[in-house]
């Protein structure tokens, strides 16, 4: 009896269960469906979608995109099937601003940011207030936007940029200890060469960015040169020190840095430089700075350079070396030079010798230089074949003369 009960039981249960198995897979072969149409990315394969998935509010906000006369009822109906969704909110304000319903697309706008506090929100709000020419609310909104930088923040560069070409406001509006805002705002001032935000800026990224980071590296040795370049020496010291203070470089509490060439250079002006040319080639080594010629090198080149900063004062650079089958009178030298001027102040005699030799050469720093060049050259001498051998120099030390 029980049993004879139970059989149309069980096979309402499959019936129930199968019938919910078919839905199921009817429902999911729709979601594919109107998803491969969605993707064909026009107005009737979005409307097709549309028809399969009515409730996907992502749809009516691509489609306000390829329907423009009909946008604004397009985003109502994704927002009514998705309240939460800012973007929509932004959308629909957009329209509102372009009939000229300013109030009601603040509404929007500011609607958008309660519903979602990420970059997109603060970025749209920043752009409505500057086109309403609203200068207090358009900074408000930069700083809020500059809190969260997304991967590319240039846009918001350039739209502070419209607003004001002061650097130093726009720095003082938006900088934060954030690195990655910052590994994109040195970028930017460096392109629009604004050094006085540089010493603001390059210093924060020493401070806050990756010192095994390439990309954060090789921004800050970009504005530690632009800072060299314009002969800025307290500006550079001082991101030079900050450098060696958070572990960037190595470095040591003399000038020159590096004076035993005991490693590789840190790749900045203030350690030493060691320039490729084809015959020519130089490397750190155990015994110092190693140079090969082969006979193929040019008639001029620059075996290695370094830049210091000295007060005004009479000063020996004080030399060690050894050469191979390079003889007398063939055109290596060192030269001090004011980086400012070009001006050489100092040129050491041709180095050449079979045993270590030490040397030194004086020279007087004027009133008014930045920095001096510590440089080791080759110039071919007139009447001589281009060198072929080895030069070591073992150390180069700039001592005050007493």
């Amino acid at each position: 009896m029980t049993s004879h009960h139970r059989h149309p039981l069980g096979i309402a249960l499959r019936i129930v269960t199968t019938a919910a198995c078919c839905l199921g897979i009817w429902y999911s072969w729709n979601l594919a469906r109107a998803d491969f149409l969605f993707q064909q990315d026009t107005d009737d394969s979005v409307r097709a979608a549309i028809a399969l998935v009515p409730d996907g509010w992502e749809y009516y906000m691509r489609l306000a995109v390829l329907d423009r006369p009909h946008a604004r009822q397009l985003l109502m109906t994704s927002l009514r099937l998705d309240p939460y969704n800012a973007q929509a909110d932004i959308e629909l304000a957009l329209q509102y601003e372009a009939d000229g319903d300013i109030d009601q697309a603040e509404k929007l706008m500011l609607q958008a940011y309660n519903i979602d506090h990420t970059y997109l929100p603060r970025w749209s709000l920043a752009n409505f207030y500057f086109r309403r020419d609203n200068m207090k609310e358009f900074w408000a909104w930069a700083r809020s936007a500059a809190a969260m930088p997304p991967e590319n923040i240039a846009p918001l560069f350039q739209l502070c940029w419209h607003a004001t070409t002061d650097a130093d406001k726009i720095t003082a509006e938006l900088i934060n200890d954030k690195p990655e805002l910052l590994r994109q705002y040195l970028p930017f001032l460096l392109q629009k060469d604004q050094v006085n935000a540089i010493t603001v800026v390059a210093p924060r990224l020493v401070y806050f960015g990756d010192a095994a980071a390439a990309t954060d590296r090789n921004l800050v040795f970009w504005a530690l040169a632009r800072l060299i370049e314009i002969n800025d020496a307290p500006a550079a010291n001082a991101l030079w020190h900050d450098l060696v203070e958070h572990r960037w470089v190595v470095a040591d509490n003399s000038t020159p840095n590096n004076p035993e060439f005991a490693r590789e250079p840190a790749g900045t002006a203030f350690d030493w430089s060691l320039p490729e040319y084809p015959g020519l080639h130089s490397w750190p080594g155990s015994s110092g700075l190693e140079a090969e010629f082969t006979g193929d090198e040019p008639e001029y080149a620059i075996i290695t350079e370094q830049f210091v900063t000295l007060a005004a004062a009479t000063y020996n650079l004080a030399y060690s070396y050894h050469t191979t089958d390079i003889a007398p009178g063939t055109g290596i030298k060192w030269q001090v030079i004011d980086a400012k001027s070009a001006a050489v102040l100092a040129e050491s005699a041709d180095l050449s010798s079979d045993t270590l030799a030490q040397a030194n050469l004086a020279f007087t720093v004027p009133q008014g230089a930045s920095f001096v060049r510590l440089r080791l050259t080759y110039q071919r001498a007139l009447g001589t074949p281009r060198v072929t051998g080895m030069l070591i120099v073992v150390s180069a030390h700039v001592q005050p003369q007493s």
